[in-house]
């Protein structure tokens, strides 16, 4: 019978939000694949844990996986636990799940501290709806971080982003250049001593960390873009065609005239009979 990968969270910061039932876990699996076994191994030695370790990391990953497969096909149980938090979040830990479904391997999850749902529950702004983008394509990769910003632009939902302390100025300037100016939560060294929830703006952030050096590692929590200045960049954007053109453009797709000034009085945030007098108007 084949043995279970068990994916267990582990804190990010304060060591009494380690659940019971992880450390019950990783006493009783026969194997922990763990990021930084050096980092780990003072994590194991505090909860006096002495099950057997082997590293599972970005440069690895794919060897690893195979490796970690074929013990658990044997029978043997797994724990993965990342150097902060719930593994396969912005992790290598994704691919080792990935191929234990295609391999039949039974994976579990044992809820327990993450790092972004800490940051937005603490930010202040909607929780509703939102996306995690992790850490954002390196400033090397200009082609790519672009795109990705771009698309976030017109993103309504809450966004959070991971950002390292060497990077954190460049990102909050590329935040501000694609975004614009937007309220922000600037959460660092969560469920530590010295935690702190930053409520600000990103053009305000900038200005702070000029005079401020960052420390600790940051996750970011930013305003998404409200759906009434979705609207109003369209209407903007109508604005761009006369009346006449705006007309013309429903008329081509086989809308009549009469549904057609509804829809360009509604896109223009108008009266209908607002339209249909400007179009008199030109016609005179």
């Amino acid at each position: 019978m084949a043995g279970t990968l068990y994916l267990c969270a582990t804190p990010i910061g304060n060591l009494d939000d380690m659940t019971f039932r992880v450390l019950e876990t990783l006493r009783g699996v026969d194997l922990i694949a763990a990021e930084d076994t050096r980092n780990s191994i003072k994590l194991l030695n505090h909860f006096d844990i002495h099950t057997e370790m082997t590293s599972y990391h970005e440069y690895n990953k794919y060897d690893k996986a195979v490796y970690l497969i074929e013990k658990m096909q044997q029978g043997l149980n797994v724990a993965l636990i990342t150097d902060a938090g719930t593994p396969a979040i912005s992790d290598p830990g994704e691919v080792l799940v990935a191929e234990c479904q295609k391999a039949g391997i039974t994976v579990t999850s044992l809820p327990g501290p993450a790092a972004c749902i800490t940051a937005l529950t603490l930010s202040g702004l909607s929780t509703r709806r939102f996306c995690f983008e992790g850490f954002l394509p390196s400033s090397d990769d200009k082609k790519a971080r672009k795109r990705i910003l771009e698309d976030l632009k017109d993103e309504s939902r809450t966004i959070i982003v991971y950002e390292a302390p060497h990077h954190l100025k460049a990102v909050l300037d590329d935040l501000n250049e694609a975004l614009g100016d937007r309220r922000i939560t600037i959460c660092r060294e969560l469920t530590k001593k010295f935690e702190e929830a930053r409520p600000t703006t990103i053009a305000e952030a900038i200005s702070f960390y000029k005079d401020n050096e960052p420390r600790g590692e940051y996750v970011l929590v930013i305003e998404g873009k409200s759906l009434e200045e979705q609207e109003e960049e369209k209407r903007q954007s109508w604005q761009e065609m006369s009346i006449a053109e705006h007309m013309k453009y429903y008329e081509e797709q086989g809308i009549s005239h009469k549904d057609a000034m509804k829809k360009v009085a509604a896109d223009r945030g108008v009266g209908k009979r607002e339209i249909y007098q400007a179009l008199l108007d030109t016609e005179v």
